[in-house]
């Protein structure tokens, strides 16, 4: 029998340097699926805040016109290289296409290096506030390695080093960056529209008012959204730490849950060759895709 903490021993019992994959692997896939998946989704949100991030997704419209594909796609193309690693055939060919993906437009490598560090900081705040117990120290360490060494494969430079080096990088670079674009706005509405739709008609508005709940009053800014009140700030996150002690009582997975498994992937029934998710801009065509317009 596993209980509840053996897990988090073996994770400690490991080299967060030599062994990030394994620990990133056991605490997204083991302990906190659902929770990563959360938090991910909001890392992902919180980019389109960033007037130059925000802009180009609206005027590649794949997030307004085909948002359940590009959610689909995104989760599909990282988890892979979570389940099966950098160095397999299959992680580097998930890690292609993302890269011929972003080579496509014209992206800065700083908007690039802030994207990597939301993936890294976002999933620990969240669990601080939501999780059934909080990342250790070799769990913060490994999720730094685990990114930088697809920042790397990404070819992403300056990336930071230690969690600490990412945190500091994420706060300032929202600091001088976060802001108002109307692109940037529909991209999120779009995306609020897609979460609303993954559950029965009647319940949108109530999914809608929970998401925007949990955004912080920076990204509330940018977008120009309503602050929520105190109730449904309150009822939204008082849901989510009932959960987390639920959670706690339950014995723990057995088995590991990847993101190719959660029931908001809705685009392939069928199943998915790796090679074809994505897009496929124009071949040597660089650079923003809309017409005449050409980001600096």
């Amino acid at each position: 029998m596993v209980k509840r903490y053996d897990r988090l021993k073996e994770i400690q019992r490991l080299d967060p340097e030599r062994d990030f994959l394994e620990i990133y692997r056991l605490t997204v896939t083991h302990e906190f699926p659902w929770d990563v998946t959360r938090a991910l989704e909001l890392a992902l949100y919180r980019t389109y805040a960033v007037p130059s991030i925000g802009r180009l997704l609206d005027e590649t419209a794949e997030l307004t016109e085909r948002s359940q594909k590009r959610y689909d796609d995104t989760a599909l193309l990282l988890d892979t290289v979570v389940e099966h690693g950098f160095d397999t055939d299959d992680g580097r060919t998930a890690v292609r296409r993302i890269n011929r993906m972003h080579r496509s437009y014209d992206i800065s490598n700083d908007d690039m290096r802030y994207v990597l560090c939301t993936f890294v900081v976002t999933p620990k705040r969240w669990l601080d506030r939501f999780g059934w117990r909080r990342l250790c120290c070799h769990e913060r360490a490994a999720f730094a390695a685990y990114y930088r060494t697809l920042g790397a494969h990404m070819g992403i430079r300056e990336v930071p080093e230690t969690y600490e080096d990412f945190e500091r990088a994420l706060d300032a670079y929202e600091h001088e960056h976060f802001g108002w674009d109307e692109g940037a706005r529909r991209v999120a509405d779009a995306t609020l529209a897609l979460m609303a739709s993954w559950y029965p008609a009647p319940l949108a508005p109530l999914v809608r008012g929970a998401s925007l709940a949990l955004l912080d009053d920076s990204l509330l800014g940018a977008f120009r959204y309503p602050r929520p009140g105190p109730v449904a700030r309150g009822v939204t996150r008082g849901a989510l730490r009932l959960r987390a002690r639920a959670v706690r009582l339950l014995p723990p997975r057995r088995t590991p849950h990847y993101a190719r498994q959660n029931p908001e992937i809705k685009g392939y029934p069928n199943g998915y060759e790796i090679a074809e998710l994505g897009t496929f801009p124009t071949p040597g065509v660089r650079g923003c895709p809309v017409p005449g317009h050409r980001r600096p």
